[in-house]
């Protein structure tokens, strides 16, 4: 999974891609309009907030996953870059590694590169479904070098603090109404209002010395 990523000798950012690099929840509820549903901004959840636009009713689990399914498969038609994601990313690019790591189905992933190339992002990528502590953990190994973690979802940051404690976690969400509800992160992670904001947090970072 990791065996197409060759990291050079300087910080690594590891990135997640939907709602972070790539607006998910706005392309997803226009995506949902289209196929006679609709995302109420109610709770941080899908299950329960899609709903049938003719009767208001709860979509079913399964056509929820469905839905999510479909979408995945024509992601170029609808995502586009979060607010200043590209050039933000690019410039950080310049001066360390940038791994980015997406919890989608791996069956997607020549969609998604697809996607990230034509947006000028050829940063490598991995797609899992697993937990991402261990893979950034794999990813960094026993380097010394200063590694950061931005991520829109707690329970990510979580499995990375755990697998990767060196890490700097920084919270990133580009949709404001859910970002409003979700769930608090923890006091270890930093809550970036948008990704000018993230790169400062980022930065600060890779300029401390090692072990610092």
């Amino acid at each position: 999974m990791l065996d197409h990523i060759r990291l050079g000798d300087r910080p690594l950012l590891v990135c997640d891609i939907d709602e972070v690099v790539l607006e998910y929840l706005s392309p997803f509820g226009a995506f949902l309009r289209s196929h006679g549903h609709d995302l109420l901004p109610r709770s941080f959840r899908l299950h329960g907030n899609i709903i049938d636009s003719a009767t208001g009713e709860a979509a079913l689990d399964a056509v929820v996953d469905a839905l999510q399914e479909d979408f995945f498969a024509t992601q170029e038609a609808w995502q586009m870059p979060a607010a200043l994601a590209v050039e933000t990313v690019l410039a950080l690019g310049r001066d360390a590694d940038v791994v980015f790591l997406t919890a989608m189905p791996p069956r997607h992933v020549a969609a998604r590169r697809r996607l990230l190339d034509r947006i000028g992002l050829a940063f490598p990528m991995v797609a899992t479904e697993e937990a991402k502590g261990p893979v950034v953990h794999a990813l960094h190994g026993a380097r010394t070098l200063p590694l950061a973690f931005i991520d829109d979802i707690h329970f990510n940051h979580l499995s990375v603090q755990q697998s990767a404690p060196e890490a700097l976690l920084v919270r990133l969400m580009a949709n404001e109404a859910f970002r409003a509800m979700a769930p608090d992160p923890g006091a270890n992670v930093l809550r970036a209002t948008d990704w000018s904001h993230a790169a400062r947090l980022i930065r600060s970072h890779f300029a401390k010395p090692a072990g610092g």
